[in-house]
């Protein structure tokens, strides 16, 4: 295993596209999962979103493995369109994997989805990407407790709850609202918790209009913020350079990193912004290992990083939590989201006082279909 924790043996046979054991299969189970409350942001307001389970499995009648992984695109953010969506729902019946698997490597979702079925694969279809401390249920990962966007009574009401649970990070999810009561909010938090005792963290999702962004980060900054996710708009690189390098709040790239880029337009990227933190899904930016390079530039630049759930179900959740733990995280990870949804996969995966574990009391549920 290299520094980076990446099983290249895995992967480099993904990347050199040879051909797979014949005897794998793979199939794709559809999968709408339903939101517990309707989940705002400043650019939507969703209740359920598609995702896509894929299975590998053997025709050997004596290897009884399957290896599991999850393709969770979010609309509107992703680089897939409607033809994937056509495509992935006609997937359904189980087919040759060596005959799939360069169309699995054209997308984002997919890419992540393969490299995890084939690590469970390789584990022996345990459910078991990396075979940590983590997956044993003997070390935990701290999160930040994420707070939607709704009314001002309502983001009030789940602040209060988070830390009523022990919650010791929040990531508070703005512009959805008038920004004089985002800033009431940020007050109240801080009347009750000194930054000592509360690492706050906002995610803007791009609404700062780029000429009202600095003044906006001015006051914000008051309140001892952590770090700011995307406060303009992605594709606009020397304004959001300009705003890295005053520094008034930590700035943290997420959308900027989605769809596909070569390890020379990843480090252009990040040496013409500067970021002071780079944030991950790799549902969204190409898997594990196309998250890995973006690992490399950090630590080559001294950019902090974290990773953070893409709302996928608890497969890809797991696959998430095991990866951080392999890489060793420190930074309170963004993956506390396994108990959005009314229709999601049971696991082993718990959340208790802003850390998450593995129960290995607890067992996997079935997969529909």
């Amino acid at each position: 295993m290299n520094k980076s924790g990446i099983n290249r043996n895995i992967l480099k046979r993904i990347n050199l596209n040879l051909t797979l054991d014949k005897d794998i299969k793979v199939k794709i189970i559809p999968h709408q999962l339903i939101f517990k409350f309707p989940a705002g942001t400043s650019r939507s307001v969703l209740h359920q979103r598609k995702t896509y389970f894929m299975i590998l499995t053997s025709s050997d009648e004596e290897d009884q493995r399957c290896g599991w992984g999850e393709a969770g695109p979010l609309d509107g953010l992703s680089i897939e369109d409607d033809s994937f969506h056509q495509w992935m729902s006609s997937q359904t019946e189980k087919q040759a994997l060596a005959s799939v698997i360069d169309e699995f490597q054209k997308y984002p979702s997919t890419r992540f989805a393969l490299e995890s079925a084939l690590l469970d694969w390789e584990n022996g279809g345990r459910r078991i990407w990396y075979d940590g401390e983590f997956a044993r249920g003997n070390q935990s990962i701290a999160i930040n407790g994420l707070i939607w966007m709704g009314t001002k009574q309502e983001m009030y009401d789940r602040i209060k709850s988070k830390l009523e649970l022990g919650n010791r990070c929040l990531k508070l999810k703005i512009g959805g609202i008038d920004f004089a009561q985002e800033l009431d909010l940020l007050k109240y938090i801080r009347q009750s918790f000194s930054v000592e005792d509360l690492e706050l963290r906002l995610d803007a999702n791009g609404s700062f209009a780029p000429d009202q962004a600095e003044e906006r980060l001015k006051q914000l900054s008051v309140f001892g913020i952590h770090s700011i996710e995307q406060p303009i708009k992605a594709g606009q690189s020397e304004i959001m350079a300009q705003l890295c390098s005053k520094n008034i709040i930590p700035i943290a790239l997420d959308e900027e990193l989605i769809g596909w880029r070569s390890n020379k337009e990843k480090k252009d990227l990040v040496e013409a912004i500067k970021p002071q933190y780079l944030i991950f899904k790799p549902s969204l930016i190409g898997g594990i290992e196309e998250t890995a390079a973006y690992i490399d530039l950090c630590n080559k630049n001294n950019i902090g990083w974290w990773m953070t759930s893409a709302l996928e179900s608890n497969v890809g959740l797991n696959v998430l939590a095991q990866l951080s733990d392999h890489w060793s995280v420190t930074l309170p990870q963004g993956l506390g989201t396994g108990q959005l949804f009314t229709n999601n996969i049971d696991s082993p995966l718990q959340e208790n006082g802003g850390q998450i574990f593995c129960n290995p009391e607890r067992t996997w549920g079935e997969l529909p279909g």
